[in-house]
């Protein structure tokens, strides 16, 4: 894919890439942080056909979406050897108010158990409470199935409230 870089002055930049398929789409990223998706016209690719405006944490996520292939990605072979426990990968997403925190703050409120941490392709086994834990880190965890949805839908949503309440 061929990606076009262009300075808009006063505005931002923007990128603009032609797929396999001739699709012709583009990303602006304004000087505040907005991003706006912009999609061309097939038949006049300098004609914009539709445009999704993105605010800083929205663009995000986005990102994340495209570059995640599942947010939970169940063990399915361990699931089958213990009747009850569930293990799964869970990826910390863009805007998680779980990244940059210690997984005792994790641990607190869900009842999984939180087994292994990988982080740029380094996996730290058992991780010490205190194990900070950053955008795009994937936890390995284990609990029966609504510890593991509470974990998934902890580490994945954006407002973090000490209390444990969303």
């Amino acid at each position: 894919m061929k990606i076009e870089r262009t300075a808009l002055p006063g505005v931002g930049i923007s990128h603009t890439a032609t797929t396999a398929g001739r699709q012709r789409l583009g990303v602006i990223c304004h000087l505040t942080g907005r991003r706006d998706l912009v999609f061309y016209d097939p038949d006049d690719p300098q004609a914009v056909t539709a445009t999704v405006v993105l605010q800083p944490g929205e663009a995000h996520q986005v990102a994340d979406l495209l570059d995640a292939t599942v947010t939970i990605d169940h063990l399915a072979d361990l699931e089958q050897q213990i009747a009850g426990i569930t293990a799964a990968r869970i990826r910390i997403p863009a805007g998680s108010a779980y990244a940059d925190r210690p997984i005792r703050d994790a641990r607190a409120h869900t009842g999984a158990l939180i087994v292994a941490v990988i982080h740029d392709q380094e996996i730290t086994t058992a991780p010490d409470p205190d194990l900070v834990l950053h955008h795009g880190d994937t936890i390995v965890a284990l609990g029966d199935q609504g510890a593991i949805t509470a974990l998934a839908d902890l580490l994945t949503t954006e407002h973090y409230h000490p209390s444990g309440h969303r």
